[in-house]
């Protein structure tokens, strides 16, 4: 009888072992991180996302951000300009807006009127401008990835984009693999 008591322990010993080490790697498989995917080139999803990025960052997370289509226009920069596009990419460019302070409020754009009225309430209430948001961004080593796919489909090119020290270039399977490793992924 202690022969079988004892060889139960043994057991029950050994699958509690199995059981921390799965515990274990499942708590250091995750780490402190935010990634987001951001598809949306409306400026209240826009606006969304930087203040989702400044708090977890404000809070020692680690962020990183990936644009992609319609978002990308939010890194364009108004003053930049590249040669050399064919008609299709000239034409994306003439159609998107060019920079974060251009983009459109959202579906409900006020014709036109949308994104004064906002920036001028954000203005009134003392939170940061698009700008500040994403300077302060920079300061706090949020990090951001272009997609490069979806910038070549539009025909946007590198010499195009914001000066942000933070910035790389890659696909999605880099954000996939680094979203596989944050504790929190959000699609916006």
């Amino acid at each position: 009888m202690e022969d079988n008591i004892s060889a139960k322990l043994n057991q029950l010993s050994e699958e509690i072992d199995t059981l921390r080490k799965k515990v274990n790697s499942l708590e250091n498989k995750n780490k402190d991180q935010l990634s987001i995917a951001v598809v949306s080139g409306d400026f209240d999803k826009i606006l969304a996302t930087m203040v989702i990025a400044l708090a977890a960052a404000a809070q020692d997370t680690s962020v990183k951000l990936f644009f992609s289509f319609w978002s990308l226009s939010a890194l364009r920069d108004i003053k930049k300009k590249a040669k050399g596009k064919d008609f299709i990419s000239k034409m994306f460019g003439l159609m998107l807006p060019a920079g974060k302070s251009r983009l459109k409020l959202s579906r409900m754009n006020m014709a036109g009127i949308g994104p004064a009225m906002i920036t001028h309430l954000m203005k009134k209430q003392g939170v940061l401008s698009i700008e500040q948001m994403f300077s302060e961004a920079a300061e706090l080593g949020i990090e951001i990835t272009v997609c490069e796919m979806s910038m070549n489909l539009m025909g946007f090119r590198r010499e195009e984009m914001i000066d942000y020290p933070n910035i790389r270039y890659a696909g999605a399977t880099t954000f996939v693999a680094e979203s596989n490793e944050s504790s929190i992924q959000l699609f916006i």
